[in-house]
């Protein structure tokens, strides 16, 4: 393989951040993938001595983390595997890339803060997560840090997308197969397209792409960065917002937390500061509203 064109292994390309980073990632390398669906190589992330046997064998030039175990209420009664997953794997990635000189970008979530605030949250505040699911990646965080390995964390919030499990596909079945609707008005955050962020992604990466095809994050290794919509609504406010784009008659009640009870604990407001990612590397994604229009534009145009 030449310099210009090195090797970024991804994990959880079939995820819906996943699908897009193949996408967004190509002008900065050969992208191959590793999994347990339809992925270049198959590896299965809780046998720990696969990880280091696929990854001794790439020698990528950078790793993308972008799997996780994110069935949050799950996680609740399944804490050895959300671990596994969002913690000793994330770590195990870091030590290899530490021996073998192969950055880190990872993905992280506001699940790691408590959600009781009164302003957006900063990179650098105290975590304090309420679920298994936030603690198991804040662990994530932490051994990737401790690691050593060159690294990049971007934490961000709300995705939804055009594939998978999320919020913006569930509105849209429910619209059709309801008339009324009881939506939580009482927790905060800032819808984010899975795009905007694999097309911001990319952008740090560009950014990081040294003339002899290395991958190189120089004082900002370690750190971590918030990456989300500019912006606020409740769920209550984002499940309008995509009712209005669509032409089903379906009424929304706004609820409280505790009318929609569930095994885990949600952050109540989940803002998170991007100023840091901003001023670092010229990255700021447009108001949530703004990404929803090109989202459902997108599945319009796509029949999706």
């Amino acid at each position: 393989m030449s310099e210009a064109s090195p090797l970024i292994l991804l994990f959880g390309h079939s995820g819906q951040l996943g699908w897009e980073l193949r996408r967004t990632l190509a002008p900065l390398g050969e992208i191959t993938t590793a999994g347990v669906d339809d992925a270049d190589h198959y590896l299965d992330l809780t046998d720990g001595d696969a990880l280091d046997v696929l990854v001794r064998q790439l020698r990528p030039a950078l790793m993308v983390n972008a799997t996780a175990y994110t069935a949050v209420d799950e996680a609740e009664s399944e804490p050895e595997l959300a671990y596994r997953i969002n913690a000793e794997a994330v770590g195990e990635m870091g030590k290899l890339g530490a021996e073998l000189d192969i950055p880190v970008l990872h993905f992280s979530t506001d699940y790691v803060f408590s959600g009781v605030a009164d302003r957006p949250w900063k990179e650098n505040d105290e975590p304090a997560p309420g679920s298994v699911y936030g603690k198991s990646k804040l662990a994530g965080e932490q051994e990737l840090i401790a690691s050593r390995a060159e690294n990049l964390i971007l934490r961000t919030a709300w995705v939804y997308g055009t594939r998978g499990k999320n919020f913006l596909l569930t509105m849209l079945r429910l619209f059709c197969e309801k008339d009324r609707l009881g939506v939580v008005s009482d927790q905060f955050g800032a819808p984010t397209w899975s795009r905007l962020i694999a097309e911001s992604a990319a952008q740090v990466l560009a950014q990081c792409k040294t003339s002899h095809g290395r991958f190189q994050f120089g004082k900002y290794s370690g750190q971590v960065f918030h990456l989300t919509a500019a912006g606020q609504a409740s769920w209550h406010e984002f499940a309008q917002a995509i009712l209005e784009q669509t032409a089903e008659d379906c009424v929304l009640e706004p609820i409280s937390t505790p009318q929609y009870p569930t095994p885990a604990a949600r952050p109540a407001y989940s803002i998170l500061d991007n100023d840091n990612l901003a001023a670092a590397f010229g990255v700021r994604l447009p108001h949530w509203r703004r990404g929803l229009a090109l989202c459902l534009e997108e599945m319009r145009d796509t029949g999706a």
